[in-house]
């Protein structure tokens, strides 16, 4: 499950709209509209439109409106199959969790290759719909996606041998992580197209200051640093996931001890 809560531009709160109602809908157990003008339109297709209209331009482009104009439809055709944008937004977060749109093949590596696992695709998921990070899902309504995803994770990392509390702890420690890291490309991303300079260019254009910082004698351990410290060949990410990783491995020899 994701739980991203802030990003650029708008934010959205899951869970805010008619809960049974969504619940209705996510489980498939509530009325099915009835035939109109456009047989054709679904609640699948409605969502996946919606899906792809936030992937294109964000929560801010994203309507009812907008939604029936890409399906081609009239706007009061989308009320018959789902309440309003709210509970819209509920069903296209269940939606991209769907198993062929989130995979994660753990392998047979034991409850570490399932978090690390866990971790690389939810990286995927964000950067393949940065708008989920726009989203504060504190209050998740939890869908067959959401439940199928967790009842996976919870399976493979059982044999950790922790509490129940403590194994969904480390799933949202790791979730919380990969949040951080997803934010932190979009906000590069970001600060690229807003300003038109590339990363390396704004670096560049801070170095002859810089230079005349780090000889000042000013800041003697920074300028002590080699040169690829800040260097973009580092994997930051990979390396934090690790000693997380790593923290969780001595926890989980200490009580299997």
């Amino acid at each position: 499950m994701t739980s991203g809560t802030s990003g650029t531009g708008s934010t959205e709160t899951s869970g805010s709209g008619d809960i049974a109602r969504t619940l209705e809908l996510l489980w498939d157990t509530g009325r099915r509209p009835s035939r109109g003008p456009k047989p054709a339109l679904t609640l699948d297709r409605i969502v996946e439109a919606a899906v792809q209209l936030a992937d294109a331009e964000g929560l801010e482009g994203l309507s009812m409106r907008r939604v029936a104009a890409e399906l081609g439809t009239g706007t009061m055709s989308l009320y018959r199959y789902v309440p309003g944008k709210s509970e819209l937004l509920d069903l296209m977060l269940d939606r991209v969790q769907r198993p062929s749109e989130n995979p994660a093949d753990p392998g047979d590596g034991g409850w570490r290759a399932a978090l690390e696992a866990l971790a690389r695709s939810t990286l995927a998921l964000y950067r393949r719909h940065p708008w989920l990070l726009q989203v504060n899902q504190s209050r998740p309504i939890l869908g067959p996606s959401a439940l199928d995803g967790m009842e996976k994770v919870l399976s493979l990392i059982r044999p950790m041998g922790l509490s129940d509390p403590e194994l969904v702890s480390a799933i949202i420690m790791i979730d919380g992580y990969v949040v951080g890291a997803a934010r932190s490309q979009l906000y590069e991303q970001e600060a690229e197209r807003r300003t038109g300079l590339t990363d390396a260019e704004f670096w560049q254009a801070q170095v002859p200051m810089l230079e005349k910082a780090m000889a000042s004698g000013r800041y003697p351990v920074m300028a002590s640093l080699s040169e690829d410290a800040f260097g973009t060949d580092f994997d930051h990410f990979e390396f934090g996931l690790q000693r997380i990783l790593d923290g969780l491995e001595v926890l989980v020899t200490s009580r299997g001890a």
